[in-house]
């Protein structure tokens, strides 16, 4: 007899993935153990496909381990060469019907519509097939992109068939919820364009369906940092508390670290002082940006860091003199919410520098320093104000309010918020 109660699965792309959505994967995950489940199981992409695709990924010493009882599954793909892509589909699709099919009181979690919540849709509807009992209950996560890069796509190109696809399999979840307002908001539009260009009725049902759960952050991970600590993680990297600008991300045209190069050069920061840019991450953009930096003439106060692992990530967070994230939109991408953000203002340190793309301003409320898209000279004298302009108490105080309105996405506080929407049999009990 199994002795597992009630189950989590979680389908997304998992860590190591440099991914903000990765990363709450993860938190739910961990907080799901402490909330009444037996077990969790996130269910996702094996490693050598997530290389191909280009995502970017941490180095794999710098992962922290999950909890016992969370259980990483990365199945095989189904079938040979003459199925491309979709042989990795299968096998996840493949794994989730066995589990659904097991006997055990299951939550399935999807974050991103294609392809997770596809999966989970179609391993649903095959479980049931089987003729064998089903006890699931299902939750999708829109995070955005996965709006803006597939369904915008399709409703653009006139590809009824793919975005209703999507949008139905989205519907037919027990729970719809999006990551933030902008993300809700953007998918009831499309789904509007969607109607009006071809008679169907998805924006009604998103529009009284959807519900927003923003981002679940592990605030224990920023929160009391000890300050010996600190100084010997700076030190390690040759910093000083308060003594460099810091970007962390990853490192796509879509984070504006261009526009921050060129606002470093134009700021008093730059030309007055030696305090040096910091640009930690990885991405398909590495090597330009690498290129832009070395051709600036402040080339040598310009590090690129690809080594930082999540348990370094806040101490060079709450050590920075400012933090610079200047998302913009691209066809490809808009930041849904800016997951990277919260985080710095759960660390402390330096004031956030950032725009107000999508739905940053959720992320942010009122505790940023905000700019234009594609505007150094902003840009720069955000910078300046920050470091220059701003008094010790000042700083202060701004870091604390920014705390305190960051508390909201606290891993726990989002995961019952979610969960309460559930019956309660399968609901998160403490």
């Amino acid at each position: 007899m199994n002795s597992i109660r009630k189950r989590l699965v979680i389908i997304n792309r998992a860590d190591p993935v440099i991914c903000g959505h990765s990363v709450e994967g993860r938190n739910l995950a961990e907080t799901a153990l402490v909330r009444g489940f037996d077990e969790v199981r996130i269910v996702t992409w094996p490693l050598e496909r997530l290389e191909a695709a280009g995502l970017p990924l941490k180095p794999a010493d710098s992962v922290l381990p999950y909890s016992p009882g969370i259980i990483v599954e990365r199945p095989a793909p189904v079938g040979d060469y003459k199925v491309p892509d979709g042989r990795y589909v299968a096998g996840i699709t493949g794994r989730l019907v066995e589990l659904f099919t097991d006997g055990v009181p299951t939550v399935a979690l999807s974050l991103y519509l294609s392809p997770h919540t596809l999966a989970v849709s179609d391993a649903v509807r095959a479980a049931q097939g089987t003729g064998l009992p089903v006890n699931v209950t299902t939750i999708a996560e829109a995070v955005g992109s996965d709006v803006t890069n597939v369904v915008r796509t399709a409703v653009e190109e006139g590809r009824l068939g793919a975005a209703a696809h999507i949008l139905s399999s989205y519907l037919s979840q027990d729970h719809c919820v999006a990551v933030s307002e902008y993300t809700r908001d953007l998918i009831i539009e499309e789904a509007q364009r969607v109607d009006d260009q071809h008679g169907t009725r998805f924006a009604a049902q998103c529009r009284e369906r959807i519900r927003i759960s923003y981002p679940a952050i592990d605030a224990a991970q920023y929160l009391g940092l000890d300050d010996t600590e600190t100084e010997r993680l700076l030190a390690a990297r040759g910093l000083e508390r308060d003594g460099y600008l810091l970007f962390l991300s990853r490192l796509t045209d879509a984070k504006g670290v261009d526009d921050l190069i060129h606002g470093f050069e134009r700021s008093r920061v730059g030309r007055e002082t030696e305090l040096p840019l910091m640009i930690a991450g990885r991405g398909p953009q590495a090597a330009a940006l690498q290129e832009l930096a070395a051709a600036s003439p402040l080339a040598h106060r310009i590090r690129f860091l690809d080594d930082v692992g999540d348990a370094e990530k806040p101490f060079l967070m709450a050590g920075c003199a400012a933090f610079v994230l200047l998302s913009k939109p691209r066809p490809e991408f808009v930041e849904t919410f800016g997951i990277a953000l919260a985080e710095k203002m759960l660390a402390g340190g330096g004031p956030v520098i950032t725009t107000l793309t999508g739905g940053i301003g959720e992320a942010i409320g009122d505790h940023a320093i905000v700019v234009p898209v594609n505007d150094p000279d902003a840009v720069a004298a955000a910078i300046d104000r920050a470091v220059l302009e701003t008094s010790p108490d000042e700083r202060a105080r701004w870091a604390e309010e920014a705390r305190e309105y960051a508390l909201q996405f606290d891993r726990h506080a989002v995961f019952d918020r979610l969960f309460e929407r559930l019956p309660r049999e399968v609901a998160a009990r403490a």
